[in-house]
């Protein structure tokens, strides 16, 4: 499972709205998607320098940070309603995902981190033997 840990997301909120950016698009908007055997998290980074990303896995906390600047110094801004500056997001890794082995893309300003879970926690399918209808039946020990 993933957690997305936003610390100060709440101040962040009051904030935008006592400033009349409620509603504003986040600087870096997300996605998570479990598909067979690993979740694959896609960020929208459109116009940020592939250089400047970076994906840090510590301990059980994938951070992901990138910037995007500003494309022109100067000037009277008419409208100016794209984020700029560092963005951050922090996701919490579950104990059942493979922070060792996960990678990244970064493709037409989207960023994927595929996340493997680990072999043990995939569902697996046991088998039933069948004793026979006149074979006796294992008897389960009880605790007292």
């Amino acid at each position: 499972m993933l957690l997305n840990y936003e610390p100060f997301a709440d101040a962040f909120r009051m904030l935008d709205k006592a400033t009349g950016q409620a509603g504003a698009p986040a600087g870096m908007p997300m996605d998570i998607q479990r598909l067979d055997g690993h979740f694959v998290a896609t960020f929208d980074l459109p116009g940020v320098d592939p250089g400047s990303i970076e994906v840090v896995v510590e301990g059980n906390a994938l951070t992901v940070r990138a910037e995007r600047s500003t494309p022109h110094e100067g000037g009277d801004w008419l409208c100016r309603e794209r984020p700029r500056g560092s963005f951050s997001r922090r996701l919490l890794l579950g104990r059942d995902l493979d922070g060792e082995r996960l990678s990244a893309t970064y493709r037409d300003g989207v960023l994927a981190i595929t996340i493997p879970v680990v072999e043990r926690a995939k569902p697996r399918r046991v088998e039933i033997s069948h004793a026979g209808a006149d074979g006796p039946v294992p008897a389960l020990e009880s605790t007292p």
